[in-house]
């Protein structure tokens, strides 16, 4: 076996020449990452940061805004439980908490006593019906139903404010009798929507007499029968709108059954046709337009009351 001279070893073992300045690929161990200066340091100044929030020293700029002889003011909320002599003050704290306990019950009213239930079920239908999955969005429906609720309701509501607000802002009524007054056009509104069965049913179940007249149903009973009649119709609506949508689901299932496409979805194919037809008919004008109709008119009959208890 013949040697290699030494010759053809030196400039292998000798020593590398210098290259330029150019950065090059960083070169290190396998197993080692290399990474750029700049993310780097942001990392250094993160575990820096980290350590300090963790030792609990504050930074420059809190420690210069907050030294030693300054003091910053901060806002506090006392309640105290204590005796006054004077009636109006008194009053003016039982009014105080009365408003906070409405304020805690206003969703709840808000579902309870107006249209919103008949109107937010009635999209949800009409969604399912189209198949749009989740278009519009819960929240573009509840806002929606909650406007509409609003400008239905806006005549009870003026009829409350007429009734009751008002002369007991102006201590003319006692807060009993604002109560009892703002209650009379809900009630009103109530058994305009509210079938005879159904108030028949829960005060079957309440163990109450038959009423002769409206005065003589507890409003404990007239809420729930309210609300179901209220999903009743939501219901029969639903399936009013539900028709025409099975229909195109239909005729596109039969048209691809007998062209031997079987695992096509017929969803796929029927969703452009539903929509197609939904924007037609202006449909989302003849939608809300129906339900406004539904619930009658209610500033007719608000009026026929009067405006004066």
């Amino acid at each position: 076996m013949q040697s290699t001279p030494a010759s053809h070893l030196e400039p292998r073992l000798g020593p590398r020449p210098l290259r330029d300045a150019a950065p090059g690929p960083c070169r290190r161990p396998r197993g080692h990452r290399c990474f750029p200066a700049p993310l780097a340091a942001f990392a250094l100044l993160a575990a820096v940061l980290a350590a300090l929030i963790a030792v609990g020293v504050p930074p420059a700029e809190a420690q210069t805004a907050v030294g030693e002889g300054n003091t910053v003011p901060i806002p506090t909320v006392t309640i105290n439980m204590g005796e006054s002599g004077d009636p109006d003050r008194i009053a003016t704290v039982i009014n105080v908490m009365f408003i906070l306990t409405v304020l805690a019950l206003a969703p709840s009213l808000l579902i309870m006593l107006t249209s919103f239930v008949r109107i937010v079920v009635i999209f949800g239908f009409m969604r399912q019906a189209m198949g749009t999955q989740q278009t519009p969005p819960n929240q573009v429906l509840v806002s929606l139903a909650l406007f509409m609720t609003f400008y239905i309701m806006i005549p009870v509501w003026k009829d409350i404010e007429a009734r009751a607000f008002k002369p007991f802002m102006a201590n003319e009524i006692t807060q009993r009798q604002a109560f009892e007054r703002a209650l009379v056009p809900v009630r009103e509104f109530m058994f305009l929507q509210t079938r005879e069965k159904d108030i028949a049913l829960f005060m079957v179940i309440a163990g109450e007499d038959k009423p002769l007249n409206k005065d003589e149903v507890p409003t404990t009973s007239l809420i729930p029968a309210f609300m179901i009649s209220e999903l009743k119709t939501a219901f029969t609506i639903g399936f009013l709108l539900y028709m025409p949508f099975l229909v195109i689901d239909m005729v596109v299932a039969s048209v691809l059954l007998s062209m031997g496409m079987m695992m096509l979805p017929p969803v796929m194919i029927s969703l452009p046709f539903k929509l197609m037809l939904f924007v037609l008919v202006d449909g989302w004008n003849l939608l809300v337009g129906s339900i406004v109709k539904s619930f009658g008119d209610v500033n007719s009959f608000i009026r026929a009351m009067g405006a004066s208890p």
